[in-house]
Order: structure tokens, then C-alpha cells, then sequence
């Protein structure tokens, strides 16, 4: 790929990248007619930092302002970081425009496809505005990683593929639900421009989210697929999920808080004193705490008697102090040889895979869109 040298050098290699993951400009035209990908900046509510040591100071505009290189580095970082799930969930659900349930399915899938790239638009405008060459750069790697073939985006957990819609409901519910929180802690940056990215991002997200919360209910109301296959892939992503708080006790996050660069997601209403040695597990636990209302709020309308869980936090972690150890669902801790038996009933196999076409092949195997299967 030729070198970026400005945003319009970017946006010939976007072009190139939605062609390579099938996203191209005829199924944006059919369900978002004149879509233009642009930036767009929301208001802050106060101009002021309210956290960390430069609390009461101005928000930085420019990169320039901001005070010190590391602090730099780090807002670069967590630009870099975010921009790149948003490719990522794109590439991974690239099989899904091939065999949508139905139109609206396929609009949903669309629009959340398009609105994750405008997110990745988005921290690129901001690299290559904000930072230079070295911003115009990482937006070029941006574009030239994949979490397919190369499988080299940043976080493992955006490598994997999501190759049917049970698989992207629950990522959508589940993956998505964690975006918020992220996008909610940027949203409270020193950093201006990056902390006024974040509330059209959050708008967009929250149909994302609607979106798994929606299908998932369909799918339990319909009850074609058994409650314990599609268990396994709630198990899959809310273990996923939480592994992308990041590590406990995690010095990165301490020194972002310290900076003024990633506030807690309730940073501007709380009045608890900062543990700065626990911010990752804070804001793990309160992600799962939403997580069990959104599955209550499924099973209210699953026809199983089997109802549907979260998982013990500690269950299939990759990340912080659990990913040395193995526990079952229910919080049981296992030896290896056990969880090597114990794994495949619990998470996704490929034999799940081939049995679940069998049950993709029933038109009934999810409840049609209607009003008593949305959910907030």
C-alpha cells in the first residue's frame, strides 16, 4: 500500500479494505441510501478535567498540549486500540451478508457493519489530524491488519470469526456491551477531541447492542435451538468480554487514570474515592452486573423451563489472575484433565457448528422482529 500522506490517501485505502471484507458501496446504497462516512465531534459537557492530577485544568485541544510525551503516547495508544475492534468486528462478520434470516436481519447487519467502520473512521481522523506522521501511520496499519488470514488485529479476542447469527447476536450483546463501557471511559478524556468522539459513537452503539439483545430474545422465544447450544456461546463472549478489561491491578490503567486520558464510566456522577490499583476489575464488575439484567431480561420471554446464565466471572478468562486457572460455569474449580473433558459441553465445538445448520435450516429457528422481543 502507498503511504499516507493525507486523509484523503486514507480514505482510497478504507475503499480497498471494504472491498477485501465484502462491505462494498452497493449494500450500504440498498439499506442507507446516500450514507457518507464522516467525523463528527459531539459537545462536551464541561471544558474543564475532572479527574486525575490535572483535575480543574482546562482540556487539552492539540496533542501539543497535553503536558508530557508518555501522557501522549498513552492517548495515542488507546486511540489505536479502539480504532482497531472497529475494523475488527467488521471482518469478523463478513460471512453474515451471505445468509441474513431476513431483510431486516440483513439491514441491521448493514448498518451496524457501516457504523462500526465510521467508528474506525473516526480514531483515524483523529490519528492523522491530531498526531502527525506518526498518527498517519498507525491509521495506515489500521487498515493493512486483519482478524482474518493474518489474524494480527491487537486483541485476541477480534481475531476470531462470527460465522452465523447466533454467534453475532450474542457478540453484538456481549462484545458491543463492553464497547460502551470503553467508549464511556473515553468519553470523560482530557483529550478533547477523543473525549468528543465518543457520544456519536455511543448513540450508534447502542443499536448495536438492541440489536443482540433483540435477536437473542427471538431466538430463545422461538425455542428451536436448545437452551443449553445457545448457552455455550453466551459462555463463549461474556468469558470474552471480560477479558478485554485488560489485567488486574493493571499499571497502564492507573497511569491513564493519573494522566486525565480514561476515567472510570461513572466518572462524572460518582462520588467513591479512585482505587486506582482496581480500575480494570471496577468497571469488569459493573459490566457484569449489566450483563446478568440483559440475560434476565431474555429469559423473560425464553419458552425453555431451562433457563439461561452468566458464567462465574473466573470461567474461560485468558486475561488477569484467573487465565492460569480453569473453572467451570458454576464457579468449580478444575484440574486441566478435567477442564479438557468439562470445555467442550460448555463452549462452541465444531460439531455445535454442523448440528447448528441443521437448526439454521428451519425458517422458524428464530421469532420474527416485533415488539415484545426489543429490549433497551
Amino acid at each position: 500500500m502507498a503511504r499516507v500522506s493525507t486523509f484523503d490517501d486514507w480514505i482510497d485505502l478504507l475503499k480497498e479494505w471494504q472491498s477485501d471484507i465484502g462491505l462494498d458501496q452497493d449494500l450500504i446504497e440498498r439499506f442507507m441510501p446516500g450514507y457518507r462516512f464522516e467525523a463528527k465531534y459531539g459537545t462536551l459537557p464541561t471544558s474543564e478535567i475532572y479527574f486525575g492530577n490535572f483535575k480543574g485544568e482546562r482540556r487539552w485541544e492539540t496533542v501539543m498540549e497535553i503536558p508530557d510525551q508518555r501522557m501522549r503516547d498513552a492517548a495515542l495508544s488507546m486511540i489505536v486500540y479502539q480504532g482497531d475492534t472497529e475494523f475488527a468486528s467488521n471482518e469478523q462478520q463478513r460471512f453474515l451478508v451471505n445468509n441474513a434470516p431476513s431483510e431486516y436481519d440483513l439491514a441491521s447487519l448493514v448498518r451496524i457493519m457501516v457504523e462500526e467502520t465510521r467508528h474506525g473512521y473516526q480514531m483515524c481522523h483523529l490519528l492523522v489530524d491530531k498526531f502527525g506522521s506518526e498518527g498517519k501511520i498507525e491509521a495506515q496499519k489500521m487498515l493493512e491488519r486483519r482478524a482474518f488470514g493474518k489474524k494480527n488485529r491487537l486483541l485476541n479476542a477480534f481475531n476470531e470469526d462470527v460465522v452465523h447469527w447466533l454467534d453475532f447476536f450474542a457478540y453484538t450483546n456481549f462484545m458491543d456491551r463492553d464497547g460502551k463501557f470503553q467508549l464511556t471511559m473515553l468519553g470523560h478524556s482530557g483529550f478533547a477531541p477523543l473525549a468528543a468522539s465518543m457520544g456519536p459513537m455511543l448513540r450508534e452503539e447502542a443499536f448495536h447492542m438492541g440489536t443482540g439483545i433483540t435477536g437473542l430474545r427471538r431466538i430463545a422465544k422461538a425455542g428451536v435451538i436448545p437452551v443449553e447450544m445457545q448457552q455455550k456461546y453466551y459462555n463463549k463472549w461474556i468469558s470474552g468480554s471480560l477479558d478485554l478489561f485488560g489485567t488486574d491491578h493493571s499499571g497502564s490503567a492507573q497511569w491513564a487514570y493519573t494522566w486525565g486520558i480514561k476515567g472510570r464510566v461513572d466518572e462524572d456522577s460518582t462520588s467513591e474515592v479512585v482505587d486506582k490499583e482496581e480500575l480494570n476489575d471496577r468497571a469488569r464488575s459493573q459490566f457484569y452486573a449489566e450483563v446478568i439484567a440483559t440475560v434476565a431480561r431474555i429469559n423473560e420471554v425464553n419458552v425453555s423451563d431451562t433457563k439461561l446464565y452468566v458464567p462465574d466471572m473466573r470461567f474461560n478468562r485468558k486475561i488477569g489472575q484467573y487465565s492460569s486457572e480453569k473453572y467451570a460455569t458454576d464457579g468449580r474449580k478444575l484440574s486441566d484433565a478435567e477442564w479438557e473433558v468439562y470445555a467442550p459441553t460448555v463452549l462452541p465445538t465444531a460439531g455445535d457448528e454442523a448440528v447448528l445448520a441443521g437448526y439454521f435450516a428451519n425458517p422458524d429457528w428464530i421469532a420474527p422482529k416485533s415488539a415484545s422481543s426489543a429490549a433497551n
